[in-house]
């Protein structure tokens, strides 16, 4: 990311801090139904190249918001789950992945494809949707600016994939879907 740029964002971010901050108490007597999510907290930059998308059944949505409700507990903001989501979406489709037997090269499970032999977990653990979010947070926690950081760059950091770049395809549906169930 150009140094300019990061800038603008981060002078974007400290205006929109320091207003919260400032309108707080003016800002919690307003009338809820009038807020609007702000994008700049969800999605840091423009997604990268081409997005796909798929649509959703309950199953799928119920990982969706499990996503998130384990980002919530974990105390991170909603651009940890955009990068959940997306990585989820590009390991699993949002589908909790038990043993794929001959189409699964490894011993990858879950809503993450993490591995038991990789120290991910038990393979009850990693196919529970709140330990496997968890996890994962656990890992995008330990990467130096991951807030800041292409999607991509922070999922695969995380995640150590084959394909480096798959992520970034997913980052606009994953914002919709943040957007869309963050608050529900």
């Amino acid at each position: 990311m150009n140094t300019i740029f990061r800038k603008s964002m981060l002078s974007v971010a400290g205006l929109a801090f320091a207003g919260g901050v400032f309108a707080g108490p003016i800002a919690a007597h307003a009338n809820p139904v009038d807020a609007k999510p702000v994008a700049v907290a969800v999605q840091a930059s423009k997604p990268q190249g081409d997005q796909s998308h798929i649509g959703l059944n309950d199953e799928q949505t119920a990982n969706v918001k499990a996503i998130i409700a384990a980002t919530k507990k974990a105390g991170l903001p909603e651009r940890a789950a955009v990068i959940s989501i997306a990585t989820s979406l590009q390991e699993s489709k949002l589908e909790n992945l038990g043993h794929l037997g001959d189409r699964n090269d490894h011993d990858s499970l879950g809503l993450f494809q993490q591995r038991p032999s990789s120290g991910w977990g038990t393979p009850e653990q990693i196919t529970n949707p709140e330990y496997s979010t968890t996890a994962f947070l656990k890992g995008l926690k330990q990467v130096d600016g991951w807030q800041d950081m292409p999607l991509t760059d922070a999922a695969q950091t995380v995640q150590v994939s084959a394909y480096p770049d798959a992520y970034a395809q997913w980052e606009q549906q994953a914002t919709d879907l943040v957007t869309q169930h963050w608050n529900s």
